[in-house]
Formats: structure tokens, C-alpha cells, sequence
């Protein structure tokens, strides 16, 4: 079971609205969806907790990219929401990387190989990309840190962390509207 909701910080203070993140298959679409939020540009925060195993924070300032904070990407990488926050560039890999190799049918029966031993590699090939997610936080830290959640404080949330955060904003009462 997940939460997610998006905060807009308006020149009343900040309102909250529940999402539904089923419609969303990518950070672009994410990011769009929080724009939506706010027409005037303000800071959207859009929170998403998962079954208390891991949560992220994307925050979207106007047209600027994304910014985001996951607080365990091993956990965030099986779910399907967490993996549209988890981007190369958040996990530092190379967008490129296999690009090549991928694009061509190397398929092993050129040398005579039969296809057997092609179906053993490809048993295996599906979990090379989920060992190399690390264990723990990944992101921007500070994300939260101008608006008075320290990296600190960030680092340390856990089990009821979206209701932390918006208690750290002054967005508690808001936040429980949607909830």
C-alpha cells in the first residue's frame, strides 16, 4: 500500500492534495503532474510513502528539473512507484551504459553455441540492474533544507515520514485533509 500526496506552498500557506499515481509511468509525467498543482509556480512538493518500508520527496520549482530524495532506493527499487524516482542520474549511472550491446542479437548461435546455454544467461540478466541499487538514501538531502527540514532531520525520518515532513512545514492539518 502506498500514500502519496502534493503539497503546493501558495501565498496562503500550503494546500494539499491526494494523488493517484497510477496514470504516471515516468519523472517527466510525475513533474508535470505537480506543475499542474501549483499554476503560479510555486514550490510542489509531491511526498509518496510505501508500506512504512521506504518514502521520497520530489520537488518541483516551476520549470526547473525535478529534485529528489528517496530514503532507501533497495526498498523504493521493487516497488513500481518507486522505481520511476529512481533515475541513472540519481543512482549515478550512465544512461548509455549496455545501449550498444543491447541494440545488438547476439544470441550465442553464430559460434555454434545452441540456444540452451543462450536461455541460462538470460535467466540471470534480469537481476544485474537491482544488485547495483544501493542500499539506503539516495538524492538531494537538502531538499527540504530551505524550508526548514535539515538534511539531518531528512536522513532520520522512517516509519511516518510524510506526516513528519508536513509537520516540519507547518502542513500537518492540510496533509490530513487528503489522508
Amino acid at each position: 500500500m502506498y500514500f502519496a500526496a502534493l503539497l503546493a506552498r501558495t501565498e496562503d500557506g500550503w494546500e494539499a492534495s491526494d494523488t493517484e499515481l497510477d496514470d504516471v509511468e515516468t519523472l517527466s509525467d510525475l513533474a508535470d503532474l505537480a506543475r499542474e498543482a501549483s499554476p503560479d509556480e510555486d514550490t510542489v512538493l509531491v511526498l509518496i510513502e510505501q508500506e512504512d518500508a521506504w518514502f521520497g520527496v520530489v520537488r518541483v520549482d516551476g520549470e526547473e528539473d525535478p529534485r529528489i530524495y528517496v530514503s532507501d532506493a533497495a526498498a523504493a527499487a521493487r516497488s513500481s512507484y518507486g522505481e520511476i524516482l529512481l533515475t541513472d542520474e540519481l543512482l549515478g549511472r550512465d544512461p548509455d551504459d549496455g545501449d550498444v550491446l543491447d541494440a545488438l542479437d547476439l544470441d550465442g548461435t553464430e559460434d555454434g553455441e545452441s540456444d540452451e546455454d543462450d536461455d541460462d544467461a538470460e535467466a540471470g540478466a534480469g537481476t544485474a540492474g537491482a544488485t547495483d541499487v544501493p542500499h539506503g538514501p539516495v538524492g538531494d538531502a537538502l531538499i527540504l533544507d530551505d524550508l526548514g527540514v535539515s538534511e539531518k532531520e531528512l536522513r532520520l525520518m522512517s516509519t511516518d515520514a510524510v506526516t513528519e515532513i508536513a509537520e516540519s512545514l507547518g502542513a500537518s492539518e492540510t496533509l490530513e485533509t487528503v489522508r
